[in-house]
Protein backbone atom coordinates (compact mmCIF):
# COMPACT_ATOMS: atom_id res chain seq x y z
CA UNK A 1 0.00 0.00 0.00
CA UNK A 2 0.58 3.98 -0.60
CA UNK A 3 1.65 4.49 3.09
CA UNK A 4 4.00 1.79 3.79
CA UNK A 5 6.13 2.64 0.70
CA UNK A 6 6.91 6.42 1.87
CA UNK A 7 9.74 6.72 3.67
CA UNK A 8 10.02 8.07 7.73
CA UNK A 9 11.14 11.82 6.42
CA UNK A 10 7.86 13.16 4.95
CA UNK A 11 6.26 13.09 8.36
CA UNK A 12 8.99 14.57 10.31
CA UNK A 13 9.84 16.95 7.51
CA UNK A 14 5.69 18.40 7.57
CA UNK A 15 5.32 18.18 11.00
CA UNK A 16 4.43 21.25 12.83
CA UNK A 17 4.27 20.23 16.90
CA UNK A 18 2.48 22.52 19.28
CA UNK A 19 2.68 21.00 22.81
CA UNK A 20 -0.16 22.13 24.88
CA UNK A 21 0.24 21.07 28.42
CA UNK A 22 -2.78 20.68 30.10
CA UNK A 23 -1.81 21.44 33.78
CA UNK A 24 -4.65 21.52 36.32
CA UNK A 25 -4.97 22.95 39.39
CA UNK A 26 -4.33 19.98 41.78
CA UNK A 27 -3.75 22.05 45.23
CA UNK A 28 -5.99 19.19 46.59
CA UNK A 29 -3.51 16.61 45.77
CA UNK A 30 -0.05 18.05 46.40
CA UNK A 31 1.99 15.94 48.54
CA UNK A 32 -0.41 12.50 47.99
CA UNK A 33 0.05 9.18 46.55
CA UNK A 34 -2.55 6.98 45.03
CA UNK A 35 -2.06 3.38 45.38
CA UNK A 36 -1.70 0.94 42.57
CA UNK A 37 -3.08 -2.43 42.59
CA UNK A 38 -0.54 -5.41 41.53
CA UNK A 39 -2.40 -6.54 39.12
CA UNK A 40 -1.29 -2.69 37.67
CA UNK A 41 1.69 -2.94 38.48
CA UNK A 42 2.63 -6.47 36.78
CA UNK A 43 4.91 -6.34 34.27
CA UNK A 44 2.88 -6.72 31.16
CA UNK A 45 1.24 -3.86 31.99
CA UNK A 46 4.24 -1.51 32.36
CA UNK A 47 3.52 -0.33 28.91
CA UNK A 48 1.71 2.49 26.99
CA UNK A 49 -0.84 1.03 24.73
CA UNK A 50 -1.22 3.59 21.18
CA UNK A 51 -4.26 3.73 19.80
CA UNK A 52 -4.86 5.83 16.19
CA UNK A 53 -8.26 6.86 15.52
CA UNK A 54 -9.05 8.29 11.80
CA UNK A 55 -11.91 11.26 11.13
CA UNK A 56 -13.56 12.52 7.91
CA UNK A 57 -13.66 16.73 7.64
CA UNK A 58 -15.40 18.30 9.87
CA UNK A 59 -15.11 21.57 7.90
CA UNK A 60 -14.25 24.80 10.17
CA UNK A 61 -14.70 23.12 13.26
CA UNK A 62 -11.87 23.68 15.94
CA UNK A 63 -11.14 20.04 16.88
CA UNK A 64 -7.83 20.51 18.47
CA UNK A 65 -9.86 23.08 21.17
CA UNK A 66 -12.85 21.02 21.37
CA UNK A 67 -10.79 18.10 22.45
CA UNK A 68 -8.54 19.81 24.90
CA UNK A 69 -11.62 21.38 26.23
CA UNK A 70 -13.02 18.11 26.81
CA UNK A 71 -10.17 16.26 28.10
CA UNK A 72 -9.40 19.35 30.69
CA UNK A 73 -12.71 18.85 31.98
CA UNK A 74 -12.22 14.82 32.11
CA UNK A 75 -9.30 15.11 34.11
CA UNK A 76 -11.14 16.64 36.50
CA UNK A 77 -12.86 13.93 37.44
CA UNK A 78 -10.06 11.72 36.23
CA UNK A 79 -7.15 12.98 38.01
CA UNK A 80 -5.04 10.65 38.78
CA UNK A 81 -4.18 10.78 34.95
CA UNK A 82 -2.55 14.05 35.65
CA UNK A 83 0.17 12.75 38.35
CA UNK A 84 3.32 10.56 37.49
CA UNK A 85 4.61 7.23 38.49
CA UNK A 86 7.81 6.59 40.59
CA UNK A 87 8.75 3.35 41.95
CA UNK A 88 8.98 2.68 46.05
CA UNK A 89 11.72 1.20 47.62
CA UNK A 90 10.66 -2.35 46.03
CA UNK A 91 10.34 -1.38 42.58
CA UNK A 92 6.47 -1.35 43.35
CA UNK A 93 4.85 1.84 41.52
CA UNK A 94 2.72 4.37 42.82
CA UNK A 95 1.16 7.78 41.59
CA UNK A 96 2.37 10.94 43.05
CA UNK A 97 1.24 14.67 42.07
CA UNK A 98 3.85 17.87 41.71
CA UNK A 99 4.20 21.25 39.94
CA UNK A 100 3.81 21.26 36.29
CA UNK A 101 2.75 17.80 35.70
CA UNK A 102 -0.59 17.20 33.40
CA UNK A 103 -1.68 15.27 30.79
CA UNK A 104 0.09 16.15 26.89
CA UNK A 105 -1.83 17.01 24.04
CA UNK A 106 -0.13 17.99 20.93
CA UNK A 107 -1.19 19.24 17.30
CA UNK A 108 0.23 18.41 14.37
CA UNK A 109 -0.37 19.21 10.45
CA UNK A 110 0.60 17.12 7.49
CA UNK A 111 0.49 18.46 3.77
CA UNK A 112 -0.81 14.90 2.45
CA UNK A 113 -4.34 13.55 2.31
CA UNK A 114 -6.13 11.33 4.83
CA UNK A 115 -6.45 8.88 1.07
CA UNK A 116 -2.77 8.93 0.70
CA UNK A 117 -2.43 6.61 4.41
CA UNK A 118 -3.16 3.51 2.08
CA UNK A 119 -6.25 0.99 3.55
CA UNK A 120 -7.45 2.50 6.36
CA UNK A 121 -9.33 -0.30 7.81
CA UNK A 122 -6.19 -2.55 8.98
CA UNK A 123 -3.34 -1.24 11.31
CA UNK A 124 -0.28 0.01 9.19
CA UNK A 125 2.85 0.53 11.20
CA UNK A 126 4.05 3.33 8.65
CA UNK A 127 1.18 5.39 10.68
CA UNK A 128 4.02 5.39 13.42
CA UNK A 129 4.24 9.27 13.60
CA UNK A 130 0.84 9.77 13.94
CA UNK A 131 1.73 8.89 17.96
CA UNK A 132 3.17 11.33 20.19
CA UNK A 133 6.88 9.79 21.02
CA UNK A 134 9.14 11.99 23.10
CA UNK A 135 12.78 12.51 21.73
CA UNK A 136 15.34 9.88 22.25
CA UNK A 137 12.33 8.10 24.89
CA UNK A 138 13.29 4.79 26.03
CA UNK A 139 11.23 1.70 24.89
CA UNK A 140 8.86 0.69 28.01
CA UNK A 141 9.27 4.14 29.94
CA UNK A 142 6.68 4.64 32.14
CA UNK A 143 8.25 5.91 35.09
CA UNK A 144 7.60 10.28 35.48
CA UNK A 145 5.70 9.91 32.27
CA UNK A 146 2.52 11.94 31.34
CA UNK A 147 -0.18 9.23 31.75
CA UNK A 148 -2.12 10.46 28.85
CA UNK A 149 -0.36 11.40 25.63
CA UNK A 150 -2.71 12.85 22.54
CA UNK A 151 -1.40 13.84 19.02
CA UNK A 152 -4.03 15.78 17.35
CA UNK A 153 -2.88 15.65 12.92
CA UNK A 154 -4.93 17.71 10.42
CA UNK A 155 -4.04 16.45 6.89
CA UNK A 156 -4.90 19.18 4.12
CA UNK A 157 -8.23 17.53 3.10
CA UNK A 158 -10.00 18.23 6.42
CA UNK A 159 -9.43 14.74 7.77
CA UNK A 160 -8.19 14.35 11.14
CA UNK A 161 -6.58 11.53 13.04
CA UNK A 162 -6.08 11.28 17.03
CA UNK A 163 -3.15 9.82 18.24
CA UNK A 164 -3.37 8.00 22.17
CA UNK A 165 -0.87 6.97 24.48
CA UNK A 166 -2.55 6.10 27.79
CA UNK A 167 -0.60 4.36 30.37
CA UNK A 168 -1.97 0.64 30.87
CA UNK A 169 -0.84 1.03 34.50
CA UNK A 170 -3.80 2.91 35.18
CA UNK A 171 -6.44 1.09 32.99
CA UNK A 172 -7.13 -2.27 31.04
CA UNK A 173 -8.87 -2.28 28.36
CA UNK A 174 -12.60 -1.67 29.63
CA UNK A 175 -11.52 0.93 31.76
CA UNK A 176 -9.50 2.48 28.83
CA UNK A 177 -12.92 2.80 26.81
CA UNK A 178 -14.46 4.19 29.76
CA UNK A 179 -12.12 6.96 29.57
CA UNK A 180 -12.45 7.90 26.32
CA UNK A 181 -16.15 7.44 26.11
CA UNK A 182 -16.03 10.03 28.95
CA UNK A 183 -13.71 12.29 27.34
CA UNK A 184 -16.03 11.66 23.47
CA UNK A 185 -19.54 12.25 25.68
CA UNK A 186 -18.09 15.67 27.38
CA UNK A 187 -17.11 16.87 23.65
CA UNK A 188 -20.30 16.63 22.31
CA UNK A 189 -22.22 17.83 25.10
CA UNK A 190 -19.60 21.19 25.65
CA UNK A 191 -19.91 20.15 29.62
CA UNK A 192 -18.31 17.31 32.03
CA UNK A 193 -20.25 13.81 31.24
CA UNK A 194 -19.12 10.99 33.21
CA UNK A 195 -21.63 7.29 33.13
CA UNK A 196 -20.52 5.65 35.16
CA UNK A 197 -18.66 7.85 37.81
CA UNK A 198 -15.19 7.07 37.79
CA UNK A 199 -13.98 4.66 40.79
CA UNK A 200 -10.52 3.98 42.15
CA UNK A 201 -10.35 1.44 44.56
CA UNK A 202 -7.39 -0.14 44.03
CA UNK A 203 -7.35 -1.40 47.66
CA UNK A 204 -9.65 -3.90 46.54
CA UNK A 205 -6.79 -6.30 45.44
CA UNK A 206 -4.63 -5.60 48.37
CA UNK A 207 -2.48 -9.05 48.35
CA UNK A 208 -3.28 -11.05 51.52
CA UNK A 209 -0.70 -11.48 54.29
CA UNK A 210 1.20 -13.77 54.88
CA UNK A 211 1.01 -14.93 51.23
CA UNK A 212 -1.04 -17.88 49.58
CA UNK A 213 0.06 -18.63 46.32
CA UNK A 214 -1.92 -21.73 45.24
CA UNK A 215 -1.08 -21.96 41.33
CA UNK A 216 1.74 -22.62 39.42
CA UNK A 217 1.81 -19.43 37.84
CA UNK A 218 3.11 -20.53 34.29
CA UNK A 219 2.88 -17.36 32.71
CA UNK A 220 5.18 -15.33 34.69
CA UNK A 221 7.84 -18.31 34.58
CA UNK A 222 11.19 -17.59 32.41
CA UNK A 223 11.52 -20.59 29.92
CA UNK A 224 14.45 -20.95 27.62
CA UNK A 225 13.04 -21.46 24.41
CA UNK A 226 14.46 -24.98 23.61
CA UNK A 227 12.44 -24.95 20.50
CA UNK A 228 13.52 -22.95 16.51
CA UNK A 229 10.50 -21.19 17.90
CA UNK A 230 12.51 -17.54 18.14
CA UNK A 231 14.75 -18.23 15.91
CA UNK A 232 12.21 -19.20 12.82
CA UNK A 233 10.05 -15.91 14.09
CA UNK A 234 12.84 -13.61 13.39
CA UNK A 235 14.59 -14.95 10.12
CA UNK A 236 14.24 -12.00 8.08
CA UNK A 237 12.31 -9.04 9.01
CA UNK A 238 8.38 -10.16 10.68
CA UNK A 239 5.70 -8.94 8.77
CA UNK A 240 2.14 -7.28 9.72
CA UNK A 241 -0.39 -9.24 8.39
CA UNK A 242 -4.46 -8.87 8.64
CA UNK A 243 -6.88 -11.29 8.15
CA UNK A 244 -10.97 -11.08 8.07
CA UNK A 245 -12.41 -13.88 9.75
CA UNK A 246 -16.27 -13.38 9.38
CA UNK A 247 -18.83 -14.52 11.49
CA UNK A 248 -20.17 -17.52 9.25
CA UNK A 249 -16.04 -18.89 9.35
CA UNK A 250 -15.44 -18.24 12.92
CA UNK A 251 -19.11 -20.47 13.46
CA UNK A 252 -17.85 -22.85 11.46
CA UNK A 253 -14.53 -23.42 13.65
CA UNK A 254 -16.11 -23.52 16.64
CA UNK A 255 -18.46 -26.53 15.07
CA UNK A 256 -15.55 -27.76 14.03
CA UNK A 257 -13.90 -27.47 17.43
CA UNK A 258 -17.00 -29.13 18.92
CA UNK A 259 -17.12 -32.03 16.38
CA UNK A 260 -18.24 -35.43 18.51
CA UNK A 261 -20.37 -33.27 21.14
CA UNK A 262 -17.41 -34.25 24.10
CA UNK A 263 -17.85 -30.31 25.38
CA UNK A 264 -18.98 -27.04 24.38
CA UNK A 265 -16.42 -24.18 23.64
CA UNK A 266 -16.83 -20.43 22.87
CA UNK A 267 -15.73 -18.81 19.62
CA UNK A 268 -12.90 -17.41 21.33
CA UNK A 269 -11.31 -20.83 22.12
CA UNK A 270 -12.45 -22.43 18.78
CA UNK A 271 -10.69 -19.29 16.82
CA UNK A 272 -7.07 -18.88 19.38
CA UNK A 273 -6.57 -22.61 19.27
CA UNK A 274 -6.91 -22.49 15.30
CA UNK A 275 -4.62 -19.27 15.12
CA UNK A 276 -1.79 -21.23 17.76
CA UNK A 277 -2.02 -24.33 16.00
CA UNK A 278 -1.61 -22.40 12.10
CA UNK A 279 1.12 -20.53 13.80
CA UNK A 280 2.99 -23.24 14.71
CA UNK A 281 2.82 -25.56 11.40
CA UNK A 282 3.76 -22.04 9.40
CA UNK A 283 6.90 -21.25 11.30
CA UNK A 284 7.40 -25.00 10.86
CA UNK A 285 8.27 -25.26 15.17
CA UNK A 286 10.89 -28.23 16.25
CA UNK A 287 11.51 -30.37 18.11
CA UNK A 288 7.82 -32.14 18.68
CA UNK A 289 8.33 -32.88 21.99
CA UNK A 290 8.91 -29.24 23.25
CA UNK A 291 6.68 -27.74 25.25
CA UNK A 292 4.55 -24.05 24.15
CA UNK A 293 2.44 -21.79 25.85
CA UNK A 294 -0.28 -19.42 24.94
CA UNK A 295 -1.24 -16.60 26.98
CA UNK A 296 -4.36 -14.23 27.19
CA UNK A 297 -6.01 -12.18 29.01
CA UNK A 298 -9.40 -12.66 31.30
CA UNK A 299 -11.65 -10.18 31.98
CA UNK A 300 -11.75 -11.21 35.83
CA UNK A 301 -14.74 -8.63 37.01
CA UNK A 302 -17.67 -11.31 36.43
CA UNK A 303 -15.53 -13.50 38.87
CA UNK A 304 -15.76 -11.33 41.61
CA UNK A 305 -18.69 -12.02 43.42
CA UNK A 306 -17.88 -10.77 47.08
CA UNK A 307 -17.79 -8.42 47.17
CA UNK A 308 -18.09 -7.25 43.86
CA UNK A 309 -16.44 -4.59 42.20
CA UNK A 310 -17.72 -1.17 42.36
CA UNK A 311 -19.74 0.36 39.19
CA UNK A 312 -17.09 2.44 37.47
CA UNK A 313 -14.03 0.50 38.73
CA UNK A 314 -11.13 1.67 35.31
CA UNK A 315 -8.42 0.01 36.66
CA UNK A 316 -6.85 -3.19 35.73
CA UNK A 317 -9.00 -5.96 36.26
CA UNK A 318 -7.42 -9.00 34.29
CA UNK A 319 -5.24 -12.31 34.68
CA UNK A 320 -3.50 -14.01 32.52
CA UNK A 321 -4.38 -17.36 31.50
CA UNK A 322 -1.97 -19.98 30.12
CA UNK A 323 -2.24 -23.09 28.31
CA UNK A 324 0.32 -25.48 27.41
CA UNK A 325 0.85 -27.93 25.08
CA UNK A 326 3.77 -29.96 23.16
CA UNK A 327 4.21 -29.26 19.23
CA UNK A 328 3.39 -32.57 18.82
CA UNK A 329 -0.03 -32.52 20.18
CA UNK A 330 -0.29 -29.18 18.43
CA UNK A 331 0.81 -29.98 15.00
CA UNK A 332 -0.89 -33.77 14.97
CA UNK A 333 -4.02 -33.42 17.35
CA UNK A 334 -7.15 -31.93 16.01
CA UNK A 335 -8.89 -28.56 16.98
CA UNK A 336 -10.86 -30.10 19.31
CA UNK A 337 -8.08 -30.96 21.52
CA UNK A 338 -6.66 -27.68 21.84
CA UNK A 339 -9.72 -25.65 21.77
CA UNK A 340 -10.54 -27.56 24.94
CA UNK A 341 -6.89 -26.68 26.64
CA UNK A 342 -7.45 -23.14 25.76
CA UNK A 343 -11.09 -23.57 27.50
CA UNK A 344 -9.67 -25.43 30.64
CA UNK A 345 -7.05 -22.15 31.11
CA UNK A 346 -9.82 -19.56 30.92
CA UNK A 347 -11.75 -20.79 33.18
CA UNK A 348 -9.31 -21.81 35.28
CA UNK A 349 -9.15 -17.96 35.99
CA UNK A 350 -11.29 -17.77 39.42
CA UNK A 351 -11.20 -15.49 42.19
CA UNK A 352 -9.19 -17.47 44.21
CA UNK A 353 -6.72 -17.68 41.03
CA UNK A 354 -7.25 -13.78 40.93
CA UNK A 355 -5.85 -13.52 44.69
CA UNK A 356 -3.03 -16.08 43.79
CA UNK A 357 -1.67 -13.84 41.38
CA UNK A 358 -1.94 -10.74 43.73
CA UNK A 359 0.06 -12.53 46.33
CA UNK A 360 2.95 -13.84 43.24
CA UNK A 361 3.17 -10.86 41.67
CA UNK A 362 3.84 -9.59 45.22
CA UNK A 363 6.27 -12.02 46.12
CA UNK A 364 8.50 -12.22 43.06
CA UNK A 365 7.44 -8.93 41.50
CA UNK A 366 8.42 -10.18 37.86
CA UNK A 367 10.80 -8.02 36.25
CA UNK A 368 10.93 -8.57 32.38
CA UNK A 369 8.34 -9.73 29.58
CA UNK A 370 8.75 -12.79 28.51
CA UNK A 371 8.25 -14.44 25.15
CA UNK A 372 10.42 -17.66 25.09
CA UNK A 373 8.49 -20.04 23.76
CA UNK A 374 5.14 -18.38 23.39
CA UNK A 375 2.13 -16.83 21.45
CA UNK A 376 0.36 -14.05 23.20
CA UNK A 377 -3.28 -13.50 21.91
CA UNK A 378 -4.69 -10.05 22.84
CA UNK A 379 -8.76 -9.72 22.38
CA UNK A 380 -10.17 -6.06 21.54
CA UNK A 381 -12.94 -7.51 19.63
CA UNK A 382 -15.64 -7.03 23.28
CA UNK A 383 -14.17 -3.58 23.20
CA UNK A 384 -16.55 -0.49 22.49
CA UNK A 385 -13.51 0.93 20.32
CA UNK A 386 -15.75 2.70 17.14
CA UNK A 387 -18.50 3.45 19.57
CA UNK A 388 -16.51 5.26 22.62
CA UNK A 389 -14.43 7.01 19.88
CA UNK A 390 -17.30 9.26 19.24
CA UNK A 391 -16.44 12.84 19.66
CA UNK A 392 -19.16 14.29 17.52
CA UNK A 393 -18.18 13.63 14.68
CA UNK A 394 -19.73 9.93 14.09
CA UNK A 395 -17.41 6.83 14.89
CA UNK A 396 -13.98 6.49 13.39
CA UNK A 397 -12.93 5.57 9.96
CA UNK A 398 -10.73 3.20 12.04
CA UNK A 399 -9.83 3.01 15.58
CA UNK A 400 -7.01 0.42 16.97
CA UNK A 401 -3.69 -0.78 17.18
CA UNK A 402 -0.41 0.77 14.78
CA UNK A 403 2.23 -1.74 14.66
CA UNK A 404 2.94 -5.01 16.21
CA UNK A 405 6.39 -5.26 14.30
CA UNK A 406 8.18 -4.89 17.48
CA UNK A 407 6.49 -8.07 19.85
CA UNK A 408 5.88 -10.26 16.66
CA UNK A 409 4.51 -12.96 19.60
CA UNK A 410 1.33 -10.86 20.21
CA UNK A 411 -1.24 -11.23 17.97
CA UNK A 412 -4.44 -9.07 18.18
CA UNK A 413 -8.17 -10.25 17.44
CA UNK A 414 -9.80 -6.57 16.80
CA UNK A 415 -13.53 -6.05 15.61
CA UNK A 416 -14.15 -4.86 12.12
CA UNK A 417 -13.65 -1.19 11.26
CA UNK A 418 -16.49 1.67 11.78
CA UNK A 419 -16.96 2.85 8.29
CA UNK A 420 -19.74 -0.18 7.76
CA UNK A 421 -23.53 1.21 7.91
CA UNK A 422 -24.21 -2.03 9.95
CA UNK A 423 -21.50 -4.15 11.48
CA UNK A 424 -21.19 -7.51 10.22
CA UNK A 425 -19.09 -9.46 13.57
CA UNK A 426 -16.45 -9.81 11.38
CA UNK A 427 -12.59 -10.36 13.32
CA UNK A 428 -9.62 -9.03 11.97
CA UNK A 429 -6.69 -11.09 13.32
CA UNK A 430 -3.27 -8.95 13.29
CA UNK A 431 -0.03 -11.03 13.56
CA UNK A 432 3.39 -11.27 12.38
CA UNK A 433 5.05 -13.72 10.81
CA UNK A 434 8.69 -13.62 8.51
CA UNK A 435 7.85 -13.56 4.80
CA UNK A 436 8.58 -17.47 4.46
CA UNK A 437 5.99 -18.46 6.60
CA UNK A 438 2.92 -15.62 5.58
CA UNK A 439 1.75 -18.13 2.55
CA UNK A 440 1.60 -21.14 4.45
CA UNK A 441 -0.07 -19.62 7.22
CA UNK A 442 -2.61 -18.32 5.21
CA UNK A 443 -3.30 -21.80 3.54
CA UNK A 444 -3.75 -23.40 6.70
CA UNK A 445 -6.22 -20.35 8.51
CA UNK A 446 -8.35 -20.40 5.47
CA UNK A 447 -8.55 -23.87 5.28
CA UNK A 448 -10.88 -24.90 7.69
Amino acid sequence: MLCQQLSTKWIADIFDYLRLNLVLDRSSHQDTTLYLSNLDDMIGVRIFTPTVYFYQSQGDEPISQILRDALTRVLVPYYPFTGRLRETENGKLEIFFGPNQGALLVEAHSDVLLADLGDLSVPNPAWMNLIYRFPNEEQYKVVNMPLVIAQVTKFICGGFSLGLRICHCLCDGLGAMQFLNAWAETAKAGSLVVNPKPCWDREFFLPRDPPKIQFSHTEFKRIDDGSTLTKQLWQGKPVQKCYRMSREFQARLKRLAQAGGEYSCTTFDATAAHVWRCWVKALDVKPLNYELRLTFSVNAREKLKDPPLKDGFYGNALCVACATSTIDCLVNKRLADTSRLVQEARLGVSEEYLRSTLDYIDLYRPKRLEFGGKLTITQWTRFSIYESADFGWGKPIYAGPIDLTPTPQVCVFLPEGGGLAEPSGAMLLCICLPKFASHGFKELLLSH
